[in-house]
């Protein structure tokens, strides 16, 4: 089984102002996925949407677990065309003036093992790219 992978980040946000970034679909479209179609943090709810890279097609499949408002959201992610399953959990925590936002992505059943997106060192890469960079840029952007 492989590790989780874990992204911890600082940022100069509010709880709600986060929160919002992670859960609501106009904003995840602007720093996560532009083709995620709708979003819903209500457990049970289920999203579709596909992501394409080269000549691969990746169909996410989404499915909320688990919601504390202003705290967490966990959901199940896979993928229509490949095998494996995981499991993404954010987190946030009030720290002072910032809020600490944890990432961690679990795999439940290993993924097709022949993807260049399904290696370890391209799950670190992306998720650290997009919490530390694209959602603190966007979160910058919208809260100056």
């Amino acid at each position: 089984m492989q590790e989780p992978i874990v992204v911890s980040a600082k940022i100069n946000a509010s709880k709600q102002k986060l929160w919002n970034a992670i859960t609501n679909a106009n904003e995840m479209r602007q720093w996560f996925f532009a083709s995620i179609n709708h979003f819903e943090p209500i457990v049970g709810f289920r999203t579709e949407f596909v992501v394409k890279n080269e000549e691969r097609k990746f169909t996410h499949v989404w499915t909320i677990e688990e919601v504390i408002p202003l705290q967490k959201i966990r959901y199940n992610w896979h993928y229509t065309e490949y095998e494996g399953d995981s499991e993404v959990c954010f987190e946030l925590h009030q720290l002072n003036d910032v809020t600490k936002l944890t990432v961690t992505h679990s795999t439940i059943k290993p993924f097709t093992a022949n993807i260049p997106e399904f290696k370890r060192e391209s799950g670190v890469q992306g998720w650290n790219y997009l919490i530390k960079e694209s959602l603190k840029n966007y979160l910058q952007k919208t809260n100056p």
